[in-house]
């Protein structure tokens, strides 16, 4: 079933292998996206989609050195060089909108100031890569250092957050994306609002599960208003710990998150599953809960091999598969 046709919005992907967000750290000086990169993903094009590696909203929403944004008129550009090498290659691909919250350093925010999140906690161990000699990425000089310790969001902060996404949206259009896909995995911002362990708030964005999941609501609500819900997806990691990150219970967090995403018309939702080496297994009964949940189209990425990805589309829990070590190896 891996090489079959699937529609997605108004997209016909001529086969149901994705190539997931993976960050490169490539971008050129004012984190611009480059022709390196554009080849870099033209080569790629056989893909039935591409999601690009994670683009910071903002300056504020940067957590490691040379990553690429989607937040000036510079980077707009960057980008179009890429979207139009894949086009030219018979590609198709989405812009992964990005915003690390806690987990980045005050050298990469603007003016030194603390990085953001729901709550001021500080995950230990989490590390971001810095370039402290401002060498640049053909340099390669980088180190890989702990999170600097967070502030919380004030409540009257995080509506321009949310429009910091909804001007990202517009820009991905601008640079001839497909459709965008919001980055709520990993133990990044939207997964600090999300998971129980990461949010301490009292006020309207904490507490109940309502509540922590209000900021995901807004922020896909907005970026639907940009783009229309069929070519906008969300990117979700429900059962793992990642940079952070726990829930106390995940299970009914996750399908209530997969419940109100298909409420609100998003086109398709990617599980992120527990990659590194020994990692515990995604029930399937959760996979096929999710199913029941949610209407639209599932993409699962996470060790899969050929076999256990035509399985999971076999069985009729997953449409697409995200491979990433493949894309990438020699």
């Amino acid at each position: 079933m891996m090489f079959t046709p699937h529609r997605l919005g108004a997209l016909t992907l001529p086969n149901r292998i994705v190539m997931p967000p993976m960050t490169r750290s490539r971008a050129a000086d004012g984190n611009v996206a480059t022709a390196e990169m554009a080849a870099y993903y033209a080569q790629r094009a056989s893909a039935g989609l591409i999601v690009s590696e994670g683009t910071q909203i903002s300056q504020q929403g940067q957590g490691y050195a040379w990553t690429p944004g989607i937040h000036s008129a510079e980077q707009v550009q960057g980008w179009r060089q890429v979207t139009d090498a894949v086009h030219a290659a018979g590609g198709r691909i989405y812009a992964q909108l990005w915003h690390v919250g806690r987990v980045s350093h005050v050298a990469l925010q603007p003016e030194g100031s603390a990085p953001v999140s729901s709550s001021a906690l500080l995950a230990e161990g989490v590390k971001v890569f810095v370039d402290p000699t401002g060498a640049g990425p053909e340099a390669g000089v980088g180190e890989m250092i702990q999170h600097s310790m967070p502030r919380a969001l004030g409540e009257d902060e995080i509506p321009g957050i949310v429009a910091d996404y909804a001007q990202a949206a517009r820009n991905a259009l601008e640079a001839g994306f497909d459709g965008v896909e919001l980055h709520g995995a990993n133990g990044y911002l939207i997964n600090q609002f999300i998971d129980s362990q990461a949010n301490q708030r009292t006020d309207g964005y904490g507490g109940s599960l309502q509540n922590r999941l209000r900021f995901l609501r807004e922020v896909v609500q907005a970026v639907v208003a940009v783009m229309g819900g069929e070519r906008v997806g969300v990117r979700l990691a429900p059962l793992t710990t990642l940079q952070g990150a726990v829930d106390d219970t995940p299970q009914a967090t996750y399908l209530a998150a997969a419940h109100l995403l298909g409420g609100l018309g998003v086109g398709y939702l990617h599980i992120a599953e527990a990659d590194w080496e020994d990692a515990p297994m995604m029930p399937v009964a959760f996979k096929q809960a999710l199913r029941m949940v949610y209407p639209g189209t599932l993409i699962y990425a996470g060790k899969y091999t050929a076999e256990r990805a035509e399985q999971a589309l076999a069985e009729g829990w997953a449409d697409l598969i995200g491979f990433g070590r493949p894309f990438i190896a020699n």
